[in-house]
């Protein structure tokens, strides 16, 4: 028989003691059927969030495995739980921003506290859906919207509801989506196509008017007298016309411009946005300009500077961004510049920072040596050499002569050239990000599977028996499987009393409890 003193019985009772309070003060937590255990205090150090607040009231709570149940991402639980050991949160990069901040708001956490070296991965899909809203606001979709959303767009969704539309409550959708949206249908795509053959042609007769081959001489008979006193006469050619063909082509290319205006302005959802869009506002001011300049030679043609009205009809030529709502890569090109703005000012910035100082330095560099045949004679001469270089355009037109102007010039054409290679990438980024999130969107199916809310089965229970929520049956008051803000968030019954064992059918998913 084996002696054993009465301090080693002492010492493996409080053995036992702190193994059983350490077990007591350990909880077990299941995340989506993966258990992770840790310290009832880890959790104590992030106050007011939902696993601080852990009791075994919960309906999440089974007593049988001693353990609280969470239907939720267990990849980002095992980041949560990191954060309430270590107080560090990082952002796991095999899921998506908005499933982690939807976890972050489950557990009550906040998404702020995401860690430097993580912040700029997270932020990442916030960048996304900035640029997803905008290609909305772009209206880049080719799908055919439905009738209820036509309703709501046009303002008569209730007329819509009852019943009652009427006949130009009915074409006035369609009318719009045959001038407004060349992708809607086969005719829409004919009248876009008409629309931009109406567009080249006002250019190019635009520019063509101007060749000297094109134009019309007008000549005058001058009769003068010679020296003995006889008449002669000479043709003298006072001016020159457009030949009378383009006139033609032009009135032909308003009309169709007016009438166009007119049908989008009349089937237009909205007047207001519809008058204050910087592509329309284009238009009827381009449509607006020719019939002022037929005013204008009809009435004031005999004045002397009657040619410098002519310059104001060069607004015609911006129809060409009449041409965005045919071409989604025009629209994503502007889009880009808008998006770039900051890096563009910065740009410009810079430019003229360089340009100043350049020709400041190149107008005192060519005065330091003799030069006869110097060409900077001012410094706003010097403004022009130093744009040119440092564009790299380089006319040649204006260049230094002495040593040190050479210098000069030389760090003008490097400090341009890296100027402007600056900001490039970022514009080049812009543009790849909307154009990518372009094709993605037009490579989405059309129709989409919903997911519906399926509520979880309730256990069946014998008559008379309580039902969860009560002062029997599954423990304490309004802790049911289904009540109480602190459950899992549909993750169903499973909380057993001690005494019921379920039997579950085998035809059936039902379960039977018995007491």
């Amino acid at each position: 028989m084996t002696y054993i003193p009465k301090n080693m019985n002492h010492y493996a009772h409080a053995a036992m003691n702190l193994i059983n309070m350490d077990s007591e003060n350990r909880v077990v937590l299941n995340v989506g059927g993966i258990r992770h255990e840790t310290y009832k205090a880890t959790l104590k150090k992030i106050p007011a969030t939902r696993l601080s607040r852990l009791t075994e009231a919960l309906a999440n709570y089974d007593p049988i495995l001693n353990e609280y149940f969470f239907d939720r991402h267990p990849g980002v639980f095992a980041q949560v739980l990191n954060y309430y050991r270590t107080g560090k949160l990082h952002y796991p990069t095999d899921v998506c921003g908005p499933l982690f901040e939807e976890e972050l708001e489950f557990w009550g956490l906040d998404s702020n506290q995401v860690e430097p070296c993580c912040w700029m991965t997270y932020t990442q899909h916030r960048d996304t859906q900035e640029t997803l809203a905008v290609l909305d606001r772009l209206d880049l979709d080719t799908e055919k919207p439905s009738e209820e959303e036509l309703a709501r767009k046009f303002g008569f969704e209730e007329d819509y509801y009852k019943g009652t539309i009427s006949w130009w409550q009915e074409m006035k959708p369609r009318i719009w989506s045959l001038f407004d949206e060349p992708y809607s249908s086969n005719a829409a795509k004919t009248i876009g196509v008409v629309s931009v053959f109406f567009i080249c042609i006002s250019i190019l007769s635009f520019c063509l008017k101007t060749h000297p081959d094109m134009r019309v001489p007008i000549v005058h008979n001058v009769t003068v007298k010679t020296a003995n006193g006889s008449a002669a006469w000479f043709l003298d050619k006072s001016m020159t016309n457009a030949h009378i063909a383009f006139f033609y082509i032009e009135c032909v290319c308003n009309a169709w411009f007016t009438f166009e205006i007119l049908v989008r302005f009349i089937s237009s959802p909205n007047k207001c946005e519809f008058l204050k869009s910087s592509v329309n506002i284009i238009d009827y001011i381009a449509t607006l300009s020719f019939y002022i300049d037929l005013v204008l030679q009809r009435f004031a043609s005999h004045l002397e500077n009657a040619d410098i009205l002519e310059f104001f009809s060069i607004i015609r030529i911006m129809r060409l961004f009449k041409l965005t709502r045919h071409s989604s890569g025009l629209k994503i090109l502007i889009q880009t510049f808008r998006a770039s703005a900051k890096e563009l000012t910065l740009l410009v910035f810079f430019l003229v920072l360089g340009i100043v100082i350049f020709a400041s330095l190149v107008y005192y560099a060519e005065r330091i040596q003799p030069n006869p045949h110097n060409d900077f004679n001012s410094i706003p001469l010097g403004l022009w050499w130093a744009l040119v270089t440092m564009t790299t355009v380089g006319y040649g037109d204006m260049a230094p002569k002495t040593y040190i102007g050479m210098f000069v010039g030389a760090l003008c054409a490097l400090a341009g050239v890296l100027t402007i290679a600056l900001p490039v990438p970022v514009i080049v980024s812009n543009f790849a990000m909307y154009y990518s999130h372009t094709q993605a969107r037009a490579k989405l199916p059309k129709k989409r599977r919903r997911v519906l809310p399926v509520e979880q089965p309730r256990q069946a229970r014998l008559p008379g028996e309580r039902a969860p929520g009560g002062v029997s049956g599954c423990g304490t008051p309004g802790s049911g499987p289904h009540s109480g803000p602190m459950g899992s968030g549909g993750t169903g019954p499973r909380r057993m009393n001690n005494k019921t064992k379920d039997l579950v059918s085998p035809k059936s998913d039902m379960a039977f409890s018995f007491d």
